[in-house]
């Protein structure tokens, strides 16, 4: 029997708890770099062990990603991404995988091309668990909160790493699901040396609040960022640029594009995906 939405995060949380692990979420850019590779990396991801999964919609102007991941917004626009292709391959893997949660990254300009109601019910319907919107701070959320919550999805903020008192409150007070903390200010990716010193102190501001379960991303890229998070209090931690350069690897340079070598693209994704998981363990 699957879960509805809001309780497939909680039943997650709790199942991770009792084993001792925390979670690890992938992050996978729909369509990159095309909408069939996209699923099948999908599929790989979670049978190696991943906890929930956070899905990119594509986007021409990914202000909050490094060079990695918006090279991966450029593959999958390339190849035709929209946001109702998008729709369409959270569908697909709703229906794969009933329990699994689903969280989506997308910038605001899509909700307010679409309508704060539509779009919101679009994804709930689609089988979106959770939306974070990396351009929309918490202290202008409201309007985005009380869509998400009207259509069923948990609305996420991002805790920013050297954030004020009311910003961190306000995180708390209305992220659902989880807490998106960041581990240090900045775009993601894993160009820059990433850094996982300071992190019990990023992790215990946000939890004085008492919100949501807290995944700590940005720069977390190896086993090693994966145990230094968990050691440090967070409930798990998400890798989205070091799984996307293994993606980026096994494409040709040329767009639009498609994996070059599926076998060898999938036997690293199993390998660092099950390395990471194994890092979870407290």
């Amino acid at each position: 029997m699957s879960l509805h939405s809001s309780s497939r995060y909680s039943a997650m949380f709790t199942r991770l708890a009792g084993a001792g692990e925390g979670a690890f979420v992938p992050f996978v850019m729909l369509g990159d770099p095309t909408p069939a590779d996209s699923l099948a990396i999908v599929r790989t991801l979670v049978a190696a062990g991943a906890d929930a999964l956070e899905l990119g919609v594509p986007f021409s102007d990914p202000v909050a990603d490094g060079p990695t991941i918006q090279r991966s917004h450029i593959r999958a626009l390339a190849a035709g991404a929209t946001v109702d292709s998008s729709l369409s391959l959270i569908r697909k893997i709703r229906e794969e995988f009933p329990d699994l949660p689903l969280g989506l990254l997308i910038y605001g300009n899509v909700p307010f091309t679409r309508g704060l109601d539509r779009f919101y019910q679009e994804f709930s319907d689609a089988g979106a668990d959770s939306i974070l919107i990396p351009d929309v701070p918490v202290r202008e959320g409201q309007p985005f909160i009380a869509a998400a919550k009207k259509a069923g999805i948990a609305p996420i903020f991002i805790a920013p790493a050297q954030a004020a008192e009311a910003t961190l409150a306000g995180v708390a007070r209305h992220s659902e699901g989880y807490i998106y903390a960041i581990s240090r200010d900045g775009v993601t990716g894993v160009e820059r040396e990433s850094q996982t010193t300071g992190l019990r102190e990023v992790v215990d501001n946000i939890k004085r609040f008492d919100g949501a379960p807290v995944l700590l991303g940005f720069g977390i890229s190896t086993p090693r960022h994966v145990a230094d998070a968990i050691a440090a209090g967070a409930d798990g931690a998400i890798t989205g640029s070091a799984i996307t350069a293994i993606i980026e690897r096994h494409c040709p340079d040329s767009l639009p594009t498609a994996v070059t070598d599926s076998a060898s693209l999938h036997a690293e994704l199993t390998e660092f995906l099950t390395a990471m998981k194994a890092a979870t363990t407290r």
